[in-house]
């Protein structure tokens, strides 16, 4: 059997180990392909819209990651959240969705994985929780995770979402949170929001990739 060499040039070591160059024998299936940065720095929100700042999310790929890196909100027991625009300028696009949250204490004092029924959406304009109650006591708190979306320029079928996150939840604990739905509407998903629940967020990163 032949052995398969990699040429260093094709892997970017700094950014999760994503090819970055034509390698023999291997095809582009699931290559990432960064898209966007947005740093935040007491921001309001960050969003990613379509042809706007550099941003593609169109039919130029099937499939976008968002990747969330620290976020780290200006106020305490604050969530996290996501939505999407549907060819206006509101981020309304109706949601139907679920979420279910696993959290172990820091102090051994408790842990559980339990559906959450308060962060889960049926057939509402409103927002998605991608965090819950994120724990600022201290400034060394944050959330980290990723969210996938599936064609959002389809305009037959819904556009699926799915994710996962990590956060430091009040009460001293992780909280790994859960979250899966899809925008059920025929029109394209241009724009994607994530907003804090109250306050602003104070830093932190997210990434936009298309996967080929």
């Amino acid at each position: 059997m032949a052995l398969s060499k990699f040429k260093p040039a094709s892997f970017d070591l700094a950014d999760n180990y994503a090819f970055t160059g034509t390698t023999s024998g291997l095809t582009d299936t699931n290559q990432l392909v960064l898209i966007k940065t947005l740093t935040a720095s007491s921001s309001a929100n960050l969003t990613f819209v379509n042809g706007a700042s550099d941003v593609v999310l169109d039919a130029t790929y099937k499939t976008y990651l968002f990747k969330f890196i620290n976020l780290h909100p200006s106020a305490n027991d604050t969530t996290f959240r996501m939505a999407g625009r549907d060819g206006g300028t509101d981020y309304d696009a109706t949601i139907t969705s679920t979420f279910f949250q696993a959290y172990h204490q820091e102090n051994d004092g408790g842990a559980a994985l339990s559906y959450i029924s308060g962060s889960d959406l049926a057939q509402s304009a409103g927002p998605q929780h991608i965090m819950r109650n994120i724990n600022n006591t201290s400034n060394d708190m944050s959330g980290s995770g990723e969210m996938f979306l599936f064609n959002p320029s389809s305009t037959t079928f819904v556009k699926h979402f799915q994710g996962q996150t990590n956060y430091d939840h009040v009460g001293g604990s992780t909280g790994n949170g859960f979250f899966s739905g899809y925008f059920n509407v025929t029109a394209a998903i241009d724009g994607v929001q994530f907003t804090p629940s109250s306050g602003n967020i104070a830093s932190g990163t997210i990434k936009l990739y298309g996967v080929l």
